[in-house]
């Protein structure tokens, strides 16, 4: 089948299971544009739009730690920046000024916004701040949104990094003051690796951010590539060997390794066989005849009680994938958008190969 046809109908069976407006759904709408670009499917494309403007006012939002998303987040920021909806200029512009002056820890890391006194801090916020800031400054023409959206994804990378491995713990302050949850989960390097993508995808060649962007995304995608297991995707507990294959981190492992790879930066021998063989498996393991999913990780901020808080064991046991997990449809349409923009077009063609 068509990767841009699992993709679209990945999204029809979310759309089908619940109303689609979380931070997570955004991101499933921001991958339904990209699905729609990369075929030039101009139908598709007027379908993201009309999804788009139902932002704020025809929709019941929760409370939110960013309050970007109640405009469409991600994808409406980015459908901005391509000309797609003109009209939320005024809406981009405001939400990019809230998101410069949200509260942040000592070395300006984006916090919480609950227990700001702890100035709780974690990777998925880089998911939050930079694709948005990033959008935002380009398609308003703002270097101030910019450089803020570089500063979040840089400041979070050098915070999480754990130099012995190379990849990113989740999250400081939740267990003590001043300690790091033990993990090296799936889903959390999937949100930095995700921030660092979109950074060397979109920032001018000129962009004195460049090059930092371009070393980090390949430090952190040297660091993932050896942890693929066997049937081509990634652990809840990336380095853990017994850990179970998680999908949603796997689907962002995925969508940037496609990126670097489309890109040049990363090397074709070292990395094309990768990501061949993770969308092989994503599509394999994870998506169901009927486009439901499997083995995504739910909600998972710095989970366990007492001395287990925090802990590989509690990121392990206590947070177990089920079918439908809503994490799932983003990151999946993400990496499925992306192959086919580095030449899988059609799954079973991949297969004979």
């Amino acid at each position: 089948m068509n990767t841009l046809t699992i993709s679209e109908n990945l999204y029809n069976h979310y759309e089908s299971t619940a109303e689609i407006k979380h931070y997570y759904g955004l991101l499933a709408n921001y991958a339904l544009v990209l699905t729609a670009e990369a075929n030039q499917n101009k139908e598709l494309l007027t379908r993201c739009k009309n999804i788009m403007r139902k932002f704020p006012n025809q929709i019941e939002h929760p409370n939110y730690n960013f309050p970007s998303y109640k405009i469409g987040g991600i994808p409406k920021a980015y459908m901005f920046m391509k000309g797609y909806l003109p009209e939320a200029e005024s809406e981009i512009r405001d939400y990019a000024d809230e998101m410069m002056t949200a509260v942040r820890d000592d070395k300006g890391i984006v916090t919480t916004l609950f227990d700001q006194e702890k100035k709780l801090i974690w990777i998925d916020a880089a998911m939050a701040t930079t694709p948005f800031l990033l959008f935002a400054g380009l398609g308003l023409k703002e270097e101030k949104y910019i450089d803020e959206a570089v500063n979040q994804a840089f400041l979070m990378y050098e915070e999480f990094f754990d130099e012995k491995i190379g990849l990113l713990h989740q999250c400081k302050n939740f267990v003590g003051e001043g300690l790091y949850s033990q993990d090296h989960w799936s889903r959390g390097n999937g949100w930095g690796y995700f921030a660092l993508t979109e950074l060397v995808k979109h920032l001018p060649k000129q962009s004195p951010h460049r090059k930092k962007a371009e070393k980090y995304f390949i430090q952190l995608s040297n660091a993932l590539l050896p942890h693929q297991s066997k049937r081509g995707l990634w652990r809840q507990e990336i380095p853990l060997e017994y850990s179970y294959e998680e999908s949603s981190g796997t689907g962002l492992i995925l969508y940037g390794l496609g990126t670097g790879l489309r890109l040049g930066l990363l090397e074709f021998e070292a990395y094309n066989n990768a990501f061949h063989k993770g969308i092989r498996g994503l599509n394999d393991i994870c998506i169901n005849e009927d486009f439901s999913t499997e083995q995504s990780c739910p909600g998972c901020l710095c989970p366990g009680e007492e001395e287990e808080k925090g802990t590989v064991k509690a990121y392990v046991t206590l947070k177990l994938p089920y079918k439908d997990e809503p994490h799932s449809f983003g990151p999946f349409m993400l990496a499925l958008a992306e192959a086919y923009q580095n030449g899988i077009i059609d799954l079973n063609r991949l297969y004979k190969g």
